[in-house]
């Protein structure tokens, strides 16, 4: 019996041996075989970087600002009695926009005017005595300070009356009314907001260093997300002649034609001052750039090492401005190397690939797509 248990417990260890070195092949076959799989080349489209002409331009981002701008505001405390302006309208300079309450004024004005007559009328008088020696100098000094007091308080009460008629100081496009009628403005209470829009300005920064490539009647070119694929033009009208002492900026004001009126001040605005020298550059399309927060890269085509195919190379760059499909590189790749301009977010260094230009992308430098 015992014999016999035996021999079943030494058959079961080979049994188990040889299941062991059976799976042990099968695993090992199979590291085998991943060791040796060779995944299949990726097929990139490519640019070959040579060095173009490039119009040369200082880039900066600009806020818009209205040529005359103003909130226009109570002067005087009073009760609104009328509101004749829109919101939104159009108005010309002189146009009347809001009337307070002058009854009171209205009074007194009757009276005032009656004290300027009657002091005049004295003052004619007292002249044809004064001329017959019958009064005394200061007698006739009496009633010429008369005639003029009277005479300022009743310009007192027609400015007043003025004040509380308020016009647009200039033409322009009027904004949202913050006023009601019947309602009680106290000194300098907002009643709406007043922009002169045609031509409008932008201003802008540059640093100090730039300062000399820059000068008044230069030509800019303004774009904004307001007016994707126009580019508005203009020039440069004024140059601050104080440089910012923390940020050794200067401030750069130019004038841009607003024909619509499609532009708004407080608008974000991105300028583009062009200036007269171009110089060549590198520059790839800007799919061909891989951006990540630790650094922007390309991939480069270089042959294999062995000859046999193409890898690509992972290469970080240094981005310039970037002007229509392409950007440039100011640093990393050289002329004459061939880099992957799309698809760049699947591929990674070292991988092979096979290059297939059909259907390559047609980049340009001033795209015009169409609407569709």
């Amino acid at each position: 019996m015992k014999k016999r248990l035996i021999l079943t417990m030494i058959g079961l260890a080979v049994v188990i041996v040889m299941l062991i070195a059976v799976k042990a092949l099968q695993i090992g076959a199979m590291v085998d075989q991943g060791k040796a799989f060779v995944q299949p080349p990726e097929t990139v489209t490519t640019t070959h970087v040579k060095a173009k002409p490039w119009e040369s331009s200082l880039i900066a981002v600009g806020t818009l600002n209205a040529v005359q701008g103003v909130t226009v505001a109570a002067e005087l405390s009073g009760k609104v009695v009328e509101i004749a302006f829109e919101a939104g309208a159009a108005v010309t300079k002189g146009d009347l926009l809001l009337r307070q309450d002058t009854s009171s004024e209205e009074a007194q004005l009757p009276g005032a005017e009656a004290q300027v007559n009657l002091a005049r009328t004295n003052l004619v008088r007292l002249d044809q005595l004064f001329a017959k020696n019958l009064i005394s100098q200061s007698e006739r000094d009496n009633a010429v300070a008369a005639a003029d007091q009277a005479q300022a308080q009743a310009d007192t009460i027609r400015a007043v009356m003025a004040k509380k008629t308020i016009r647009a100081p200039f033409s322009g496009h009027l904004g949202i009314r913050q006023v009601n009628l019947g309602q009680m403005l106290r000194e300098g209470d907002p009643i709406v907001t007043l922009q002169s829009l045609e031509p409008i300005y932008i201003d802008f920064t540059l640093p100090q260093q730039q300062l000399s490539l820059v000068r008044p009647g230069q030509t800019v070119q303004v774009t904004t997300d307001a007016l994707p694929g126009e580019t508005v033009k203009g020039r440069i009208t004024a140059i601050n002649p104080l440089v910012d002492a923390e940020t050794r900026q200067i401030k750069i004001q130019a004038t841009v034609a607003n024909r619509g009126n499609k532009l708004r001040p407080g608008m974000f605005a991105n300028v583009a001052v062009g200036l007269a020298a171009q110089q060549k550059v590198l520059a790839v399309p800007a799919t061909a750039v891989l951006y990540a927060p630790y650094g922007d890269s390309v991939f480069i085509v270089e042959d294999a090492a062995d000859k046999k195919g193409q890898v690509l190379r992972q290469q970080f760059v240094r981005l310039g401005t970037r002007r229509g499909d392409f950007v440039v590189i100011t640093s990393g790749i050289r002329e004459g190397e061939t880099v992957v301009n799309t698809g760049v977010f699947k591929l990674r260094n070292g991988q092979q690939v096979v290059i297939d230009n059909t259907l390559a992308p047609d980049f340009q430098q001033a795209p015009t797509p169409e609407n569709n």
